[in-house]
């Protein structure tokens, strides 16, 4: 190497590559040091072949994953194949765990549990739009309410067995979006259809129950989590209002049907907050008698009459806030 060679492009290529090799070596064992780069008249970087690129890979897998984690790559590679640099990277895929931390035969039966109730959710959604799509609207409304009450045990059972993970919170998302937004659409839509009302409106209102679930499901995983409201009206307590009206089917119009169902996919996407049940279930016990009172005389109308207290409850809280925070300032 240190005799001068016959000039020619390949004698540049071999000289390079030879570099990049003692560099390699170098910093494989654990020495750091700087292997000189060659550089052409103007005292630019040369370009290194596709053929370079291929000798330091082979020379990273022979030094082992881990020498190949730390050495790092010459900034004057150019990307192979369209990829960028990063594909000189470790291209060996890495299996990331579904269950983090120890994998003990009980730790995975109560991850399976968990996740069996996200699973369970899952498929009776698909059950209701089966039932629905026979026109069996009240079993398929049932249903529906069976993937909340599995849906209510699947994140308390993975907190209850300390096996909460990634994997689990984006499986009860999806799980969510698919029973929650397009089951509880459809199964909505057929029971606006049945009780007269136009298909023109019923279609579009039972899409925007499904698109105002995605966009509340996606803005849920993505923003900081208050312990004592809920920005916009869940998606599981839709659903439920939802199946409970097919079930309950108070006497309105088929317009004003279509209008609360519109009211309840916009109540999900809203930035009003609304009070978590733990808060509701708190309140004075005075103010569950007129409900009670009214589920005895008629529960129809008193199921259209909480639920619309609860959506008009967002904002007057959101009022209540903002003149507070005016009167701090």
């Amino acid at each position: 190497m240190d005799n001068p060679g016959p000039a020619g492009r390949r004698w540049g290529r071999l000289r390079r590559s030879g570099s990049l090799a003692r560099q390699v070596l170098v910093e494989g064992r654990g020495i750091v040091g700087r292997v000189g780069r060659r550089r052409d008249k103007d005292g630019v970087t040369a370009q290194i072949s596709e053929a370079d690129v291929l000798v330091e890979r082979q020379f990273r897998s022979l030094l082992g994953r881990r020498a190949a984690a730390t050495a790092p790559v010459s900034p004057a590679l150019p990307p192979v194949l369209g990829r960028p640099d990063a594909a000189l990277d470790d291209a060996v895929p890495v299996s990331i765990p579904l269950l983090p931390g120890e994998r003990t035969p009980m730790r995975r039966l109560k991850f399976a549990i968990a996740n069996g109730c996200t699973v369970a959710s899952l498929v009776l959604g698909m059950v209701a739009v089966f039932l629905a799509i026979n026109g069996e609207i009240t079993f398929a409304a049932v249903a529906l309410l069976g993937c909340v009450a599995f849906d209510g045990c699947d994140g308390g059972l993975a907190r209850k067995f300390n096996v909460a993970s990634p994997f689990g919170a984006q499986m009860d998302s999806l799980a969510d979006l698919s029973s929650f937004g397009v089951a509880t659409g459809i199964v909505v839509y057929q029971w606006l259809i049945t009780n007269g009302a136009p298909v023109g409106a019923a279609a579009p209102v039972c899409a925007l129950v499904a698109v105002c679930a995605a966009i509340r499901l996606a803005r849920f995983n993505v923003s900081p989590k208050d312990g004592r409201f809920f920005t916009g009206v869940p998606t599981t307590m839709i659903a439920a209002v939802l199946a409970l009206a097919t079930q309950l089917s108070p006497a309105m119009p088929a317009s004003a049907r279509v209008a609360v169902v519109a009211l309840a996919a916009l109540a999900m996407v809203s930035s009003f907050p609304y009070a978590k049940l733990t808060r509701v279930i708190r309140l004075p016990i005075w103010v569950w008698l007129l409900p009670l009172v009214g589920v005895l005389l008629n529960p129809a109308v008193t199921f259209v009459v909480v639920v619309l207290a609860y959506l008009v409850s967002g904002p007057f809280i959101w009022l209540h806030q903002r003149q507070t925070r005016r009167a701090i300032a």
